[in-house]
């Protein structure tokens, strides 16, 4: 088990794009492999590549009960996402401590390359909606409190600030 360490708010690597995966390695195996495990010891209900550093189009995302069933997801991209929307609190590893009532989609369509290298379309519904959002969301290079006003976003980083010393 490799628990790997999140980046601190405001690393760059952050607020950058994601490279895109061209295959499915042993290599990016190995990555997924220590990205689920460091989202089980946040724990969280996902988690994006560049959380930790590794600068590519890689994201994981478990929102079972029973958990051990996390999702591996390569370059993944929304194809149809519902009107309705559902508000929940999200959080970050990488601003510890805080967090925001986001609303996005309840259900979305996403496409992404799989473990097995194969693209698949899966629906993901709830908290697996919300929490494939946000990994992709990190995949571009924003956060979760990029949704906010300016006014909530400035407040929630002084918090955040206060609390992390």
């Amino acid at each position: 088990m490799t628990v790997r360490t999140c980046l601190p708010w405001p690393d760059k690597r952050l607020r950058t794009r994601a490279e895109e995966v061209t295959e499915i390695t042993d290599e990016i195996r190995a990555i997924w492999d220590d990205m689920i495990d460091t989202m089980e010891a946040m724990p969280g209900v996902g988690l994006a590549a560049p959380q930790i550093g590794v600068m590519l189009r890689l994201a994981v995302v478990d929102g079972s009960s029973e958990r051990g069933r996390a999702v591996r997801l390569a370059n993944p991209e929304v194809l149809h996402a519902s009107v309705e929307l559902r508000e929940h609190e999200e959080a970050s590893p990488n601003l510890p401590g805080v967090s925001a009532k986001i609303k996005r989609p309840r259900a979305v369509t996403v496409q992404f390359l799989n473990a097995q290298g194969e693209i698949e379309q899966r629906d993901f519904v709830g908290i697996e909606a919300t929490s494939v959002q946000h990994q992709i969301d990190h995949l571009n290079g924003k956060l979760y409190f990029d949704r906010l006003s300016k006014v909530k976003r400035d407040m929630l980083i002084r918090k955040a600030k206060k609390l992390n010393g």
